[in-house]
């Protein structure tokens, strides 16, 4: 029987130490990837250039089984892609064009869709926007009960979600409730998100870590064609023409007036700082209530 000897010093030798938004660390066949992009790890253009790195260089690794993503932040895990990305679209031009079936913000989620290894996403602090859609990206879901809250909060900016949101939603929670997270923008938290089917569980925030481990230790216990057997029988579903059909709304809509004054609004009030984050959502709807 073949076997697939785990590399202690992978993070060396594949490159994963020269991150600056990411920490990765390897070990017994699970890779734990740290978003790390203060004050509130939003999506920026560095933090999708480096997933979009790190994920293709585990891609191949038969040695790595499992990843899973936690924030270095407790508050945030992502909290929305950052609202300066359409100035750095142009730099971001080569990363878009990896994959010509969806645009930039949905390239990753279709990318984590799609890894061979079962990634897992612990979730501690808030994600909203195209941190909520990297969470529907991920095969599993565990959130911290008492702390962890998660929104698709795109119509606060006057827009829809450009990420693949719509289409991960209406596959995980189904239609009615997706256009409920859709219309209101609102957070729920880890016990409504399990309920909906957002998200697989919520656990206690003080056994969250534990939790993840053990379940990420039991899968990389398996062989990588066992792995690979399974997910080869759940496929994730094929969304191209919804994602295609989503970007043609975001687009339109991104390019309007209204978004712009509501993104401008938002930083003027505290948007993409802890303080304003903590409570987006009336941030916003006080934005909207005075244009």
């Amino acid at each position: 029987m073949q076997t697939y000897p785990l590399i202690a010093n992978l993070g060396t030798v594949m490159n994963l130490d020269s991150y600056t938004t990411l920490d990765v660390a390897i070990d017994a066949g699970v890779a734990r990837i740290t978003l790390d992009n203060p004050p509130v790890n939003v999506l920026s253009g560095t933090l999708i250039r480096e997933l979009h790195d790190v994920l293709g260089k585990l891609r191949d690794d038969r040695s790595v089984r499992v990843i899973v993503f936690r924030s270095a932040d407790p508050e945030f895990f992502v909290a929305h892609v950052d609202i300066h990305i359409l100035d750095e679209l142009a730099g971001l031009q080569e990363i878009a064009d990896r994959n010509p079936d969806a645009n930039l913000f949905q390239g990753v989620g279709e990318l984590l869709r799609h890894q061979p290894q079962v990634t897992i996403v612990e979730l501690a602090g808030k994600a909203r926007a195209g941190g909520a859609e990297l969470v529907a990206a991920a095969d599993m879901t565990f959130a911290a009960r008492e702390t962890a809250g998660i929104g698709q909060s795109e119509v606060l900016m006057g827009i829809v979600p450009g990420g693949g949101g719509t289409q991960y939603l209406r596959e995980r929670v189904g239609r009615n409730r997706a256009l409920e997270l859709l219309l209101t923008g609102d957070l729920v938290d880890a016990d409504t998100a399990a309920a909906y089917g957002w998200i697989n569980r919520a656990v206690p925030a003080s056994e969250l870590h534990a939790f993840v481990d053990e379940v990420a230790g039991k899968i990389a216990a398996l062989s990588p064609e066992l792995i690979a057997a399974a997910k080869r029988l759940v496929p994730p579903s094929d969304l191209a023409d919804g994602l295609r059909a989503e970007n043609d709304a975001w687009a339109e809509l991104v390019s309007g007036d209204l978004p712009a004054r509501l993104m401008a609004g938002a930083l003027e009030h505290g948007a993409q700082t802890p303080e304003g984050e903590r409570d987006l959502e009336s941030l916003m709807r006080d934005v909207a209530s005075g244009l």
